[in-house]
């Protein structure tokens, strides 16, 4: 028995069944914490394009000593704390960043990578707020370095990525253009801050940019749909813009005129966060506590959670993403708080 008060937990794994790869329950023994971590008795976790990546194709290299199991986010309460550990204490309450294991009882954050739950907010809220916000905030705001006085596209509006960085660029007084399918999610965007939603299936993104920035363009460009999504981002860009690819949803190869990216004198690049070093994630874990925790405990920026699932229907939490049938995030529920 740990200071967890438990020495086995409840977790989901994923199962190499012949060609294919299925989500299953199992009991692990509950993690220690080690140096500059703590453990964490999770009572939810966010569900991500990652996870469905990792339950489909095998996941990431596993570094020594890392677990397998899925779960890149989680909120919950501290149970302990490794050595070197200076601000958290057992029965905070907090969000964090993980490389993995979210889909258990109990999971192990770097000490940097962890939160403090913004304002009122709920344990499934929380937990979806993680992954998304780091992830946005090191593409936008890091990577593509999106100043004041820039403009912002996020391509894939609704999607969990989408929802934050809407809403994270516009409270921070940016000009927001997103794309999005259909009237209701055109009409969420624009509730969320976008100052023009487009209607990929309608209209053509780069001529409306084009048309409402009078010729210009927009600065940074979020791509999570790639493809022959380029084609258009690099006529949408402005000149010097730059162009952050974190997803392929149709597709990760295409061609491209370099000229373009020439004349434009354009940017052009990709990221996963996972890979990140902790001490890059421990730097916008506190640039997101300064500046973006506040609009969210206030409620001006919302988590945008969708729906919930029982940890051990993780594998319908999965095929509701692959599917497409959510807006915004999808969380497990693990355990009682």
């Amino acid at each position: 028995m740990n200071k967890a008060g438990a020495s086995a937990m409840k977790a989901v794994e994923i199962r190499r069944i012949g060609d294919h790869f299925e989500l299953a329950p199992t009991t692990r023994p509950v993690p220690v914490a080690g140096a500059g971590e703590v453990l964490i008795r999770v009572h939810a976790a966010g569900v991500n394009g990652h996870d469905v990546h990792q339950v489909h194709n095998g996941g990431h290299p596993i570094l020594p000593g890392e677990t397998d199991l899925p779960g890149l986010e989680v909120s919950g309460t501290v149970v302990d704390a490794g050595p070197d550990v200076t601000r958290w204490k057992a029965g905070d309450r907090v969000c964090a960043l993980l490389r993995g294991g979210g889909y258990a009882e109990f999971a192990v954050a770097p000490e940097g990578n962890c939160l403090p739950i913004p304002g009122a907010l709920g344990w499934a809220e929380a937990a979806v707020l993680s992954e998304t916000f780091f992830t946005v905030w090191s593409n936008v705001f890091v990577d593509a370095g999106l100043s004041a006085g820039e403009s912002f596209l996020m391509n894939g509006g609704t999607s969990g990525i989408g929802v934050a960085a809407i809403q994270i660029a516009s409270v921070l007084g940016h000009r927001v253009f997103a794309t999005a399918r259909g009237a209701a999610k055109v009409a969420l965007c624009a509730r969320l801050g976008a100052s023009r939603a487009i209607d990929y299936e309608t209209e053509d993104f780069a001529d409306v940019i084009q048309t409402e920035t009078g010729g210009r363009g927009v600065d940074v460009i979020l791509d999570i749909v790639a493809g022959d999504y380029l084609e258009k981002d690099i006529a949408a860009l402005a000149e010097g813009g730059r162009l952050v690819f974190i997803g392929g949803a149709r597709g990760f190869r295409t061609e491209i005129d370099l000229r373009q990216l020439m004349r434009k004198r354009l940017t052009v690049g990709g990221s996963l966060l996972r890979p990140r070093s902790n001490a890059f994630k421990a730097q916008v874990a506190a640039e997101l506590e300064r500046k973006i925790w506040p609009h969210v405990a206030s409620g001006r920026i919302e988590p945008m959670l969708d729906r919930t699932f029982q940890l051990d229907k993780a594998a319908d939490a999965i095929a509701c993403l692959e599917e497409r049938r959510h807006i915004g995030k999808v969380a497990l529920l693990v355990g009682e708080p």
